[in-house]
This record gives C-alpha cells, sequence and structure tokens, in this order.
C-alpha cells in the first residue's frame, strides 16, 4: 500500500514515523541548550560546581516570584485598565501584560534553572511556553467568552505550556507531572483569586487575584522546572557523592 504525506501504512512503520518524530521535536527544542546533556557539557567545562536548587526552593521561588509579577500585571489592571484600553486597545493590553509576565517571571525562575548563563536560554524557553499559553487563552477568551473562555483557553494553554517547558528540556518524561502541577496550581489560582475579585470587587479584589493566582500558578511552574532538571540534578548528586573525601576513603 502505497504511502501518502509521510503516513506509515502497518504498526512498525507507524512507530518508526512515532520515534523519527519525536526525535525531531527534541532536534528542534534542544537549540535552547536546556536539555540535560547540553546542560552537563557546559558545566564540565566550568570551574565551579553549580547551586542545585531543591524541591522546596524551586516551589518557593515559583510561587513568590511569580506572585509578584502577577501582583504588578494585575495591579496595572486595577489601576489603569482604562488608559491601556484607550491608548494601546484591547489586544494591545493583554499584549502589554503578556510581556510583564514574560519579563519578570523569566527572570524570577531563572534562579531555579541549574547552570550558569542561563538567563537568555531560559528566556527564550519561557517566551515560547508563556506565548504560547497567552495566545491560545486570549484566543479562547474571545472566541467562547467570560468564564467558559477563560475555563477552555486555562485548560488548554497550560497544557501546550507545559509540553514546551518539557519538550525544551528534555523532559518528555516529566509531561505528565508537569501538566498535573500546572493545570492544578494555574486553574486553582485563577478561579480562586476571580472569587476574591467577585466578592471584594474594585482595586482590593484586583489586587487579591492577583496574589493568588501568581502563587498557584508560581507553584506549578517551580515544580515543574524541578521536575524538568530531574537528571541534571541526578548526575549532579552523584558527581559530588563520588568526589567527597568520605566516598574515597
Amino acid at each position: 500500500m502505497a504511502q501518502g504525506c509521510g503516513l506509515a501504512s502497518g504498526p512498525l512503520e507507524f512507530s518508526k514515523f512515532k520515534i523519527l518524530c519525536i526525535g525531531g521535536i527534541l532536534r528542534v527544542m534542544s537549540v535552547f541548550g536546556l536539555d540535560a546533556k547540553s546542560v552537563l557539557r557546559r558545566l564540565q567545562a566550568g570551574s565551579s560546581p553549580p547551586h542545585v536548587p531543591t524541591c522546596g526552593e524551586s516551589l518557593l521561588a515559583g510561587s513568590l516570584g511569580f506572585a509578584l509579577v502577577s501582583l504588578v500585571v494585575f495591579g496595572t489592571v486595577a489601576f489603569g485598565e482604562r488608559w491601556l484600553y484607550a491608548h494601546l486597545g484591547r489586544l494591545g493590553s493583554y499584549a502589554f501584560w503578556t510581556l510583564l509576565f514574560v519579563g519578570g517571571a523569566g527572570a524570577m525562575l531563572n534562579l531555579v534553572v541549574i547552570g550558569q548563563r542561563t538567563l537568555a536560554r531560559f528566556y527564550g524557553v519561557f517566551t515560547l511556553g508563556f506565548l504560547t499559553y497567552a495566545v491560545t487563552w486570549t484566543a479562547a477568551y474571545f472566541i467562547f467568552k467570560r468564564e467558559m473562555g477563560e475555563w477552555i483557553g486555562g485548560f488548554i494553554g497550560t497544557i501546550f505550556m507545559a509540553l514546551v517547558l518539557c519538550g525544551t528540556f528534555g523532559a518528555l518524561h516529566a509531561v505528565g507531572r508537569a501538566t498535573a502541577a500546572m493545570l492544578g496550581g494555574n486553574l486553582a489560582g485563577y478561579f480562586l483569586g476571580r472569587l476574591v475579585w467577585t466578592s471584594v470587587a474594585g482595586s482590593p479584589g484586583m489586587i487579591g487575584w492577583g496574589i493568588i493566582y501568581g502563587l498557584g500558578f508560581g507553584l506549578g511552574l517551580g515544580y515543574t522546572l524541578y521536575a524538568c532538571q530531574a537528571r541534571v540534578r541526578s548526575e549532579l548528586i552523584a558527581k559530588s557523592a563520588l568526589a567527597s573525601p568520605s566516598s574515597q576513603s
């Protein structure tokens, strides 16, 4: 049976096709240099051992860092939404808020990325992931409107973002855990914060929404980065144990 457009005709061919596709995706994602192999290679050439964040440190940096950025973003909504809509339009305002999230959260979350001089690399990864999320969320919001759009956009957008983060870190094995953590943190933070906003109303309610959303989504992002770096962490811990005086006695 002839094959068209690269489609396989049997189970064996289809399995090979999947392997080739996954391999191609991983090669594209590795351009950022945050996969385990690239990180370990750069660390071998370095002079000082890197800090290896614990799970607690990753969760703390993720939640507090993203909450701080979210507070700034929601603060501009609380006190400057009308001005932004008047000068930038609705889509321009959403783009502005996205840039604030990317610029601030990228720097905060980079604190738990293992390696040296990772900021530019992680900014590339986080920009790609968050833009994927933001575009999906915004499209769903405009198509389905109100809470339905928020649910659909938040759900699908978060899955896409988790795939981007896990793929660029070469950690597709962590997709399930990362997606669950990000979905739970993002949706819980967003809709609990929304509940606070509808209950309190006004600027204080919007500020509360921003903080709760940031804490929730930040927890999910912190855990995702911790899970994505499992291989690098285990390699470094093993090398540290072999190099310790007790292991050589």
